[in-house]
């Protein structure tokens, strides 16, 4: 008589792997938020009103935050392989795997030191934009761009299955993250922190996407 497949050894090791690597797309959002934000709140000198966060990249306790970007964004990249098999959608996975991957490349080009600072503060030393910099602008730029398209790629998957409260959330985490950079563009109210609060908010709604996910899986 033969076996099911979430019965069988296979289906269930299958099972398992996938939750794992859903699981690690869930933690990933939570763990960078609190590492950046114990950070932003103990660091001397930081204004998350004014100071970027990447920022906390920068200084003799920097190493912290590259390897809070590089962990996230490797957890990010795995979890990508278990949405791809918890979702029927080709390019949610993909997307998130750019973002992941920009997370890591944020982490491993660092801002040059005083690039997001303004003058006669402790991490101010220097007032142009070396290349490492650019970089770091431009994958995090990608990042922030892959996970909204994702976000709104996971809305019509869960619009297809009818969880229209899910569709709404992920769409809310996507016009998060968009009014954010937008309200930081334009260098309205808080930049640094209209940044933080829109990504973040984004950033968030996935893990508990993901989560929602595994429980399923």
């Amino acid at each position: 008589m033969s076996t099911s497949l979430e019965t069988s050894p296979t289906g269930t090791h299958a099972a398992r792997t996938t939750r794992a690597l859903l699981a690690a797309l869930a933690v990933s959002a939570p763990l960078w938020i609190v590492v950046s934000l114990a950070q932003a709140f103990t660091q001397p000198g930081f204004d998350l009103a004014r100071h970027p966060i990447s920022m906390l990249s920068v200084g003799p306790l920097g190493w912290l935050q590259i390897t809070n970007f590089i962990v996230a964004g490797s957890l990010a990249v795995a979890g990508a392989i278990g949405l791809r098999r918890a979702v029927p959608s080709r390019w949610a996975p993909r997307l998130i795997a750019v973002y992941g991957v920009g997370y890591v490349l944020s982490g491993v080009f660092v801002m040059e030191p005083g690039a997001g600072f303004p003058e006669g503060t402790p991490m101010e030393t220097s007032g142009t934009l070396a290349w490492h910099t650019v970089v770091h602008l431009l994958v995090g730029m990608v990042a922030f761009i892959a996970l909204t398209a994702a976000l709104f790629v996971l809305a019509r998957a869960f619009a297809w299955r009818g969880e229209k409260s899910w569709a709404w959330a992920a769409r809310i985490g996507a016009i998060a993250v968009i009014a954010g950079n937008a309200l930081s563009s334009a260098q309205l109210f808080a930049p640094s922190l209209d940044l933080a609060i829109g990504v973040m908010t984004g950033m968030v709604v996935l893990s508990l996407i993901a989560a929602k996910l595994r429980r399923e899986a």
